[in-house]
């Protein structure tokens, strides 16, 4: 898969350096996948949850930190939306962001 982009993975682990490693074997685990579709997402990540608008949500450190992202399966492309904190993810709508 092709990751859009590295940049705002990068800002949060550097604010908040646990999520560092964590954040960074997801990216590297990712740009290897092949993800045809959510179901293949899911054999992976077991706790990825799969949402509306081809938006999938990640737990990040053992749930500390969340990660949500736009799939466009058929050209392989995965959008960064949102990185943050647990907290900082309660307050939005994964559907639209």
């Amino acid at each position: 898969m092709r990751i859009i982009s590295k940049a705002p993975l990068r800002e949060f682990w550097e604010r908040h350096p646990s999520a560092a490693l964590p954040l960074q074997a997801w990216y590297k685990e990712t740009i290897a996948a092949v993800w045809p579709t959510p179901n293949d997402v899911k054999a992976q990540y077991r706790n990825a949850s799969i949402i509306a608008n081809s938006r999938l949500v990640f737990n990040i450190k053992g749930n500390d930190f969340r990660l949500i992202v736009a799939v466009n399966y058929a050209a392989g492309i995965v959008y960064i939306r949102f990185v943050g904190t647990h907290t900082e993810y309660d307050k939005l709508d994964a559907a639209t962001i």
